[in-house]
């Protein structure tokens, strides 16, 4: 009998502290939707350089009005802001354009997609050493991005201006291999894009977007030999991933980075180098 007393009150026991037990939650399910009402989320978005860094400064405190911390994550170089979002270690990156994240995506295996583009940035070829396009010289070095979407950018800006000839048809594919007529026998160095405007004291030419030649002083309307005839292929875009990207504070970012205060930020700040690409 009290063998049996034992056993029921151990029963009882084991009963009540499975109904007192909360159910774990791992500390990632904080930030997905469906948390509380009124509480805030925090996104984490990489990028590296002015003007994406004065962007989303701008959108910071506006985000806070919608319920969203926004954390700026400065990487040092153009691959780490796609390896921080395809591993989760960010929710957005700010800094490419699609053909940049479509080669990575193809690369890597990765499922990153373009949310917003927010500004078409003016490509454009700059020389320390000469002042037109005639006065290159036979076997002028030229440095371009070694990325395949900026190999492919680089050449047709040439194309475009007279400087070569590219295969009928091959477009933002291009690569040196698809060059047909190089009548001045330029030599095209192929580096990072980080590395483009040291090579401004090298090189007789180099081609590149406002982010690195604005550092210099230099703005593609008036500093630029040549600029390309059409930047809306390569805008400047906010990139999610296949899994977060229609989240709500996704696209709370995304509302805002294209809103009127960005938009007024590059008419007053930036009109020599970039446009926005949005309404």
């Amino acid at each position: 009998m009290k063998a049996k007393l034992m056993l029921m009150l151990l029963a009882v026991t084991l009963v009540a502290a499975g109904c007192g037990k909360k159910e774990e939650t791992p500390a990632a399910e904080g930030n997905k939707e469906g948390t509380q009402a009124g509480q805030e989320v925090t996104l984490k978005v990489a990028t590296l350089i002015p003007p994406m860094t004065d962007v989303l400064d701008i959108v910071k405190p506006l985000l806070k009005e919608d319920g969203v911390n926004l954390e700026v994550v400065v990487l040092s170089d153009n691959v780490q802001p796609n390896t921080a979002l395809a591993n989760k270690e960010v929710d957005a990156n700010f800094f490419q354009h699609v053909p940049y994240m479509n080669q990575y995506n193809e690369a890597n295996n990765a499922n990153l997609v373009a949310v917003q583009p927010i500004y078409n940035a003016i490509y454009g070829a700059y020389s320390k050493k000469v002042k037109s396009i005639e006065e290159l010289p036979e076997g002028a070095t030229v440095a371009i991005a070694n990325d395949p979407s900026n190999i492919g950018r680089s050449l047709v800006m040439m194309e475009q201006n007279g400087l070569i000839k590219l295969k009928e048809g091959v477009g933002f594919n291009a690569t040196q291999a698809d060059i047909t007529e190089n009548t001045k026998n330029f030599k095209f160095e192929e580096v990072d894009l980080l590395m483009l405007a040291r090579m401004l004291d090298d090189a007789d030419l180099v081609a590149m977007t406002p982010a690195y030649a604005s550092p210099l002083g230099l703005t593609p309307k008036k500093d630029a030999l040549f600029t390309e005839k059409d930047d809306s292929h390569f805008a400047i875009t906010m990139v999610a991933r296949e899994d977060n990207k229609d989240s709500e504070a996704i696209q709370k970012l995304a509302k805002r980075m294209a809103g009127p205060e960005v938009k007024a930020f590059f008419e007053e700040k930036y009109a020599d180098i970039a446009i926005p690409a949005f309404k």
